[in-house]
């Protein structure tokens, strides 16, 4: 990994409003106006208001910048606004769970305030609603679309870009800031989460935005970017509950021990960030947790209607030690080489299999460019801000590593996304500065064999998508090579040629990423779980049934045992198999008559089907099809559902959010979530969907043939209600989908 020639640089100067340095000449207090002719106006680049002079700094940048850094910087921008908004509605609606709730918060502000999965606020999604605002207005301003709901996303991912551009360059110079930005733009899991509808998208922006405040406070110990950086951690609470906080601790400590003020200082300053946080963060909690709850929505999610326990469990503690009741399965204790529901953990999680092709590139050259940096800043001074910025990325790359890599609970792929800026950083910070000391053997060697490696590493990851390009993985370990040779011998051989092998360095290092976020860039993507990237060889297959599954390396099996109700045998699923990269596969194969368990209303899931153009989806798992992917939703029924459908509360109701969703968003009326996400909320009751039905406000139950009910220790409450229509109401055939009319006479 190389850079361009730079100067080193050293803190960079404040912003001004003059091109140049000014002395101010002290005048008597009497003197009189001066004289002569007046001074020349200064040109529209200093003037710090109108139009012309702002465009003109926008486009020129700091006084004290090469004409070409402002250019750069908006070009990276550019190309990344083109990359994250390409073909967008390729991916439709991509996740349907949060396009209906979007949908929900369009046309209701109480729904829009809890994050409701519908209109009628019957139950939120599981996460703090935070990130579906931004969507939620754009749907409002420009319609339910689905450019509406994805470009607030791909404009953040451009936002993050530019924050991390600003927080790298001020202390590395412009170069190292340009590097970070476009390691950032091309890294697959990043483009992939940009152009997708999940939380994940502002939690990256959030969390990139909270250490650019630490380092500004780090200057000059500004209590005011502290407490700014506090208010990006609850924002981001609002949006991922506790993976916010994942990289708090490295932040507070770093500020604790660098800040160049006094410690009891620093203590009060962390203070009053924490109270930021805590206000930012707590506003909405509170109001929740004290709003009567017989008039809110059910909090999704948890099994008791609290958004603390939600907090604390299936979205905090629980997914570290996989513990999480309601939720579809868990990693357990079988942690290890034996892995769980959501793969093996240990030290090479985030390298193995599809993981590595989403956000490992250049994961082995941040590890390396930490010990680097930090061995190049060892005698500099406590307060030193180039070390502290390394402490910042650096630690907070090692805590979300470590934390995924071992954690039991659930943990899908895209996750990765929040490991991406801190990557984008260190690569930039320290291939800087070691070719600042290039000079020196040690430092040119490190740069050397970091870009080797970075090319042998994707000639690795390359080689798991055995007939996707097979000549990308030469071609990039070749550059590697031949940039590393090149970085032993650019001090001698003169600043042109220290420059093509900068250039050549670069290109090595960000080829294959870069590939990989074309194909990604060039696939529409849609279910609950996607990846990057063309199918790879060694994935684990998604289970059975949904849309947007993980990849897989296996011939697709029937899915062993699947769970039904007493009788049932095992069903394909109602939607195409999980293929690679959330598009649809072929049908699944049919399941296995299993034993009767709570929650499933029919049959047992299918084996993963085959993705279209990749390898086959792994095993299905047991009790899950369908649940993941939604439902396909024909003329017919949406004809029948939307007849007099503002005669009641909600249309239908169905089991799983991603089942009532896909009504939902066909006929722009609500759909109750019986259960929830998974199905295993105990959201409604059975007395409380006995008396909706008795007071007409739900038209149809419609059955599903994958939907999830028992869930990870579920209370069988969607099961219940599935027992008691089926025994109560008639059912009929609309399309290929089983529904029932629930103003209909009861059987006799």
């Amino acid at each position: 990994m190389t850079v361009p020639y730079s100067t080193p640089a050293g803190p960079p100067p404040e912003p001004a409003d003059l091109p140049g340095p000014v002395t101010r000449t002290p005048v008597p207090e009497h003197a009189p106006p001066p004289g002569g002719h007046r001074a020349a106006a200064p040109s529209a680049l200093s003037s710090p208001s109108g139009p012309r002079g702002f465009a003109a700094r926008v486009w020129r940048g700091r006084a004290e910048d090469a004409r070409w850094v402002r250019p750069a910087f908006l070009a990276l921008l550019a190309v990344t606004a083109a990359l994250y908004l390409w073909d967008l509605s390729a991916s439709g609606y991509a996740n349907s769970f949060y396009s209906a709730a979007v949908q929900a918060g369009s046309e209701s502000w109480k729904a829009l305030f809890f994050g409701s999965s519908d209109a009628a606020n019957s139950i939120t999604v599981d996460k703090p609603p935070a990130s579906l605002w931004p969507m939620e207005i754009a749907v409002r301003i420009f319609g339910l679309n689905s450019w509406s709901i994805l470009v607030p996303e791909a404009l953040m991912g451009v936002a993050t870009v530019g924050v991390l551009y600003a927080a790298v360059r001020r202390r590395f110079g412009p170069a190292a800031g340009l590097i970070a930005g476009a390691v950032l733009a091309v890294t697959p899991v990043a483009a992939l989460m940009f152009r997708f509808n999940n939380p994940d998208a502002m939690l990256a922006l959030l969390m990139t935005a909270a250490a650019y405040c630490v380092l500004r406070a780090l200057e000059g110990a500004r209590t005011k970017w502290l407490v700014w950086a506090g208010v990006a951690f609850g924002l981001a609470f609002l949006t991922k509950t506790l993976q916010a906080f994942l990289i708090l601790p490295p932040l507070a400590v770093v500020y604790a021990v660098v800040a160049p003020t006094a410690f009891r200082r620093r203590v009060g300053q962390l203070a009053l960030a924490g109270l930021a946080l805590l206000v930012s963060g707590g506003w909405w909690v509170a109001i929740v947790e004290l709003w009567p709850a017989s008039s809110r929505p059910y909090i999704g999610g948890s099994q008791d209607n609290s958004f603390l326990s939600l907090t604390f469990g299936y979205n905090g503690f629980g997914r570290i030690t996989g513990n999480e009741t309601g939720s579809v399965g868990g990693g357990g204790a079988g942690g290890g080489q034996g892995g769980g529901q959501w793969g093996a953990t240990g030290i090479t999680r985030l390298f193995d299999g599809d993981m590595g092709g989403q956000i490992a590139w250049l994961l082995p050259a941040a590890f390396v460019l930490i010990a680097a940096g930090l061995w190049l800043t060892r005698r500099a001074p406590r307060t030193d801000a180039r070390r502290a910025a390394f402490l910042v990325w650096g630690g907070s790359l090692l805590m979300t590593f470590g934390v995924f890599s071992f954690m039991s609970g659930i943990f899908h792929q895209y996750y990765n996304i929040a490991l991406a800026p801190d990557i984008a950083a260190l690569v930039g910070m320290g291939a800087t500065l070691l070719w600042e000391k290039r000079t020196h053997l040690a430092a040119a060697a490190t740069l050397a064999a970091t870009s080797a490696g970075t090319g042998y590493w994707a000639y690795v990851l390359l080689g798991r998508a055995t007939d996707w390009h097979p000549w990308l993985r030469w071609t990039v370990l070749a550059g590697g090579l031949l940039a590393a040779a090149g970085l032993l011998l650019a001090v001698r051989l003169g600043r042109r040629f220290a420059a093509a092998v900068a250039g050549l360095g670069i290109a090595a290092a960000l080829a294959a990423p870069f590939a990989y976020t074309l194909n990604t860039v060039d696939t529409g993507h849609s279910g609950s779980i996607v990846t990057a990237g063309p199918a790879v060889q060694g994935g684990r297959g998604g289970p059975g049934g949904m849309r947007g599954g993980a990849p897989g390396g296996m011939p697709g099996q029937a899915g062993q045992n699947g769970q039904a109700l007493p009788g049932g045998g095992g069903q394909p699923p109602t939607v195409p198999g999980g293929g690679q990269n959330g598009r649809p596969g072929q049908q699944g194969q049919q399941g296995q008559p299993g034993q009767g368990a709570q929650g499933f209303p029919r049959g047992g899931t299918a084996g993963g089907g085959t993705g279209d153009g990749g390898t086959a989806g792994g095993r299905g798992g047991g009790g899950m099809g369908g649940l993941l992917g939604g439902a396909t939703v024909s003329s017919a029924m949406k004809t029948l559902m939307e007849q007099n459908a503002s005669d009641y509360t909600w249309v239908a109701a169905a089991i799983g959010s991603q089942n009532s969703a896909s009504y939902q968003l066909a006929t722009g009326d609500p759909v109750m979530a019986i259960g929830g996400f998974n199905g295993s909320d105990p959201s409604p009751t059975l007395a409380q969907f006995k008396q909706y039905v008795a007071e007409g406000k739900i038209h149809y139950f419609i059955s599903s043939s994958g939907g999830m009910g028992g869930g990870m220790g579920g209370q069988g409450t969607s099961s219940a209600i599935t027992t008691w229509v089926t025994s109560a109401f008639t059912a009929k055939t609309v399309g290929s989908t089983t529904v029932y009319d629930l103003t209909s006479p009861a059987k006799s």
